[in-house]
C-alpha cells in the first residue's frame, strides 16, 4: 500500500479524540472511511463533514464489546465499499486508581473494551484483510510498553492487545497481513475525561495540562505514515521511544521514573 486513495478503512472509537482525528486524516488522504462508535448521532455529524469536504465516509453504531456490533461494522464496510484494507482498533477506555482501591468491575470493563473490543473486530475483519493483504492497527499506549502506576487495568489491557496482535502477525506471516501496534503518549482527548476512577465513575476532568500533549491530529498523521511504511511498532514522541529503549537496559530505573512522574500529578493516588 503506497497510498490510501480508494482504500477502505474502518476506525473504531471514531466519534471523538484520536478516532475522529484518524477518520478525518484517512478521508483527507482519499480513503473510503467507515466510522464506528456507540454514538450514531456523533458519527453521522462527522461523516457529513467529511463528505462536505469531498471525502467518502459511512458510519455504523458499534459497541466493540458486542461481537454482533463488530460483525455489523465490518459488513457495513464490505457491503458499502466492496472490501476492506485497514482496520484501526482505536476504541478505548482509561482509568486512574490504585489497585488497592479499585473495584474489580473497573478492570473487567477495561479488558472488555480495550482487549476484547480489539479481538471482536479482528475476528470479523480478518478474512477481508487477508484477501486484500491489508493492515490491522491497534492503538495502544506507552502504558502498553511499561506498567503505568495508577492504571493497572489500562496497562494490562494494552499489554494484552499487544500480545494478541503480535501473535496474529506471526500466524499470518505467509498471508501478507500487516499488523502495527501504535503507542501514543499522553494525548489531549476526551478519553482522559472519561477515565474510570476506583468506583467505576468517570473522572470528569484531566489531572494533566492538555496544552503540553500531542493532539489527535498529530497522532493520526503519524499512524497513517506508519501504515504506509508497514511498521510493526509506531512510537510517537520522545517519551515513548525512551521508554522502549530504557526498559531493555535499566528497567528498575524506569520503574522509579514512572513512579516519580505519576506521583506528581494533581491529586495523584500514589502516596
Amino acid at each position: 500500500m503506497k497510498t490510501f486513495r480508494d482504500k477502505v478503512v474502518i476506525v473504531t472509537g471514531a466519534s471523538s479524540g484520536i478516532g475522529e482525528g484518524l477518520a478525518r486524516e484517512f478521508a483527507a488522504r482519499g480513503a473510503k472511511v467507515v466510522l464506528g462508535a456507540r454514538s450514531l448521532q456523533k458519527l453521522e455529524a462527522i461523516a457529513a463533514e467529511i463528505r462536505a469536504r469531498g471525502g467518502t465516509a459511512a458510519c455504523c453504531a458499534c459497541d466493540v464489546v458486542e461481537p454482533d456490533d463488530c460483525r455489523r461494522l465490518v459488513d457495513t464496510a464490505v457491503q458499502t465499499f466492496g472490501g476492506l484494507d485497514v482496520l484501526v482498533c482505536n476504541a478505548g477506555l482509561s482509568m486512574r486508581a490504585l489497585f488497592d482501591d479499585v473495584d474489580l468491575a473497573v478492570l473487567h470493563r477495561l479488558m472488555d473494551v480495550n482487549f476484547w473490543g480489539t479481538v471482536n473486530c479482528c475476528k470479523f475483519a480478518l478474512p477481508h484483510l487477508q484477501a486484500s493483504k491489508g493492515s490491522i492497527v491497534g492503538i495502544s499506549s506507552v502504558a502498553g510498553l511499561h506498567g503505568l502506576p495508577g492504571r493497572t487495568g489500562y496497562s494490562a489491557s494494552k499489554y494484552a492487545m499487544t500480545g494478541f496482535l503480535e501473535t496474529l502477525r506471526i500466524e499470518n506471516l505467509k498471508k501478507g497481513l500487516h499488523v502495527m501496534v501504535a503507542c501514543p503518549g499522553f494525548t489531549a482527548s476526551n478519553v482522559r475525561f472519561a477515565a474510570l476512577t476506583a468506583d467505576g465513575s468517570s473522572q470528569g476532568e484531566t489531572p494533566r495540562d492538555e496544552g503540553k500533549m500531542m493532539t489527535p491530529e498529530q497522532v493520526a498523521r503519524i499512524v497513517a505514515r506508519g501504515i504506509l511504511r508497514r511498521k510493526r511498532l509506531c512510537l510517537m514522541e520522545a517519551e515513548g521511544r525512551a521508554t522502549h529503549f530504557v526498559k531493555k537496559f535499566a528497567p528498575g530505573f524506569l520503574d522509579r521514573m514512572f513512579y516519580l512522574v505519576m506521583s506528581k500529578e494533581p491529586d495523584s493516588p500514589l502516596k
